[in-house]
């Protein structure tokens, strides 16, 4: 009994709350129905807009694609510009690179050329020292001479010894005098300490024709010849080494004056013995000079 009474209750209830709810919901209804007419203007309104919005976002939405893909173009170009630098900056370093590497070898190169020619300049002045050595040495032992009749003097590097024929040999003669043996014994003793000089024996004369039928000579080749070949002989008589000493006549195509007077003349009737220090050294500098200059 209690239990259909509380369930009648409930239904009451249930029903109440039911036709509330259905009341609730005509009151809606009515002010849906009253505001349908101002909702659907806003609806149309709220379309257009949208369409209005559409529109802008289409139009929106190329334009900014076209500015996308004008960007995407800048981005390629500078891409490319940059890429195209990098090569050149590459290019540059390994010309660079290269640039440094042919610097350091010309530096190599010129240090050694640098010590070459110091090389070569100490063995110049070595050289110009041994013949200024020489000159003095031959000077002073044969100091007791006349100068008319013995000359010492420097050129081109050698030492020349220039004899008069009054001093060495009567005319015609190729026999040297006890005066002129007394000269060349003295020079012998000089030249056996300087072992490093050649010596060359050149024999002159005047233009003067020898004498038809002088024995043994046809003409001043032959007397010039036969002289520094007796000289020659002397020097190595007196401790020279043979085979530094070259005997050579040259006539009367090498005068030391014109061939116009008695005094003249005179002077080119000489023997000149040519003392040349060895260079073997200095050669070799060159030579290394000259290898190197054609690598």
């Amino acid at each position: 009994m209690a239990t259909a009474e509380r369930q009648q209750r409930e239904a009451v209830a249930e029903l109440k709350k039911s036709t509330d709810s259905i009341n609730e919901l005509r009151l809606q209804n009515r002010r849906l129905a009253e505001d349908s007419a101002q909702t659907g203007n806003a609806l149309r309104r709220t379309r257009q807009l949208y369409t209005q919005l559409t529109d802008s976002y289409d139009k929106l939405l190329k334009n900014s694609d076209r500015a996308l893909a004008n960007k995407a173009d800048d981005y390629n170009k500078v891409a490319r510009d940059l890429a195209r630098r990098e090569a050149e900056l590459g290019e540059l370093e390994t010309t660079l690179n290269r640039s440094k590497a042919d610097i350091d070898k010309l530096n190599a190169d010129l240090k050694v050329r640098e010590a070459r020619l110091a090389e070569l300049q100490q063995a110049l002045a070595d050289k110009d020292k041994a013949v200024n050595d020489l000159k003095a040495k031959v000077s002073n032992a044969l100091l007791s001479f006349k100068a008319s009749d013995l000359q010492v003097k420097m050129k081109d590097g050698k030492v020349y010894v220039s004899l008069s024929e009054q001093l060495l040999f009567k005319s015609g003669s190729t026999k040297v005098d006890p005066k002129g043996q007394e000269a060349l014994k003295k020079l012998a003793t000089v030249l056996q300490e300087q072992k490093d000089v050649n010596v060359v024996v050149e024999g002159h004369t005047d233009n003067v024709p020898i004498l038809k039928g002088t024995a043994g000579m046809q003409d001043n080749w032959d007397l010039s010849v036969l002289r520094a070949t007796e000289i020659a002989r002397l020097l190595s008589t007196n401790g020279v080494a043979p085979e530094r000493v070259t005997a050579s006549g040259r006539a009367q195509y090498v005068p030391v004056s014109a061939n116009d007077t008695p005094a003249n003349k005179a002077m080119n009737r000489r023997t000149e013995i040519i003392l040349t220090p060895k260079l073997d050294e200095l050669f070799q500098i060159l030579d290394s000079n000259s290898s190197a200059g054609n690598k």
